[in-house]
C-alpha cells in the first residue's frame, strides 16, 4: 500500500515511530542508533527508516516543518499504517533563563492559537495534552538512565517569524516554543493513538544564546537516546 505522501508498504512501518522534523536528522538517528536499517520512504525527500534498537523494531520518520506537515504524516501513519505511538524529537526556543541551551524538555500540554484543531475536527480548545501513559514511560526511562528532564507546558506556533509574542505565553506561563506538537497531539487524540514530544532547547529567547543548524541536526543525541530507550 501507499498514500499520497508515503510510499512504504504496510509492513515497512513499525508500531513505534520516532519523528524528527528534519529528514537529515532522521537519517542521522537511523545510521547511528539502529541496526538492520532500510529506507522505507523518500517521497518529497521526507526520509524514513525502519530498523531495530536493542532488538526492538522502530521506525524513524521525518515530519517536515510546521503543523500542517506533521499533521499529514502523523495522520497517515496512525490511520493507514497502524502506528500506535509517535514520539516527536525536535528543538525549541526557551522563554526562560532556567531552561538553558541543551536542556531536555518533555511536553505536558501544548497550547496554541492555531486553527488546526478547529479546521480538522471543530475542536476549539487552545491546548491539547500529550498522552499520559507514554509520557510516564518516558519519565521512568529518563530516571532509569539518569537523564535530567523537564516536564513543561509549551507554546506551539504557526508562525516562525512573528512580530509579537502570543498572549498565551504569559497567560499560561509557557516555557518554550516550537511548531509541531499541538497538531501531533490533536491527531493522536482524534484517532485514539498515543503521542509525546521530546524537545532540546536550541536557543534561548531571553539570553540570546543559540546553536547552529549543524548542531541541531547531529549533536542533540540525548533526546534521541531517551526516545529510543522509551520504545523498549
Amino acid at each position: 500500500m501507499s498514500t499520497a505522501h508515503i510510499e512504504s508498504l504496510k509492513g515497512d512501518i513499525a508500531k513505534n515511530v520516532i519523528m524528527p522534523g528534519d529528514p537529515l536528522r532522521a537519517k542521522f538517528i537511523a545510521e547511528n542508533f539502529l541496526e538492520n536499517i532500510r529506507c522505507v520512504n523518500t517521497v518529497r525527500n521526507i526520509l524514513a527508516y525502519t530498523g531495530t534498537y536493542k532488538g526492538k523494531e522502530v521506525t524513524v520518520f521525518a515530519s517536515g516543518m510546521g503543523m500542517p506537515s506533521i499533521g499529514i504524516y502523523s495522520y497517515e501513519l496512525y490511520k493507514e499504517y497502524g502506528v500506535e505511538n509517535i514520539i516527536r524529537v525536535g528543538t525549541a526556543g526557551s522563554y526562560s533563563k532556567t531552561l538553558p541551551i541543551a536542556s531536555l524538555l518533555l511536553v505536558n500540554k501544548s497550547y496554541s492559537d492555531s486553527s488546526f484543531a478547529y479546521v480538522q475536527s471543530e475542536n476549539s480548545d487552545n491546548f491539547v495534552s500529550a498522552n499520559l501513559e507514554l509520557n510516564q514511560k518516558i519519565i521512568e526511562t529518563a530516571q532509569k538512565i539518569n537523564q535530567p528532564l523537564y516536564l513543561e507546558n509549551i507554546y506551539s506556533t504557526d508562525v516562525f517569524y512573528s512580530n509579537k509574542r502570543s498572549p498565551l505565553v504569559e497567560e499560561y506561563q509557557l516555557k518554550a516554543v516550537e511548531m509541531e506538537s499541538f497538531s501531533l497531539f490533536h491527531i493522536a487524540k482524534t484517532l485514539g493513538k498515543k503521542a509525546a514530544c521530546l524537545l532540546t532547547i536550541s536557543d534561548n529567547l531571553e539570553t540570546g544564546e543559540e546553536t547552529s543548524a549543524q548542531e541541531r541536526q547531529t549533536k542533540f543525541t540525548a533526546m534521541m537516546i531517551l526516545a529510543l530507550e522509551s520504545c523498549l
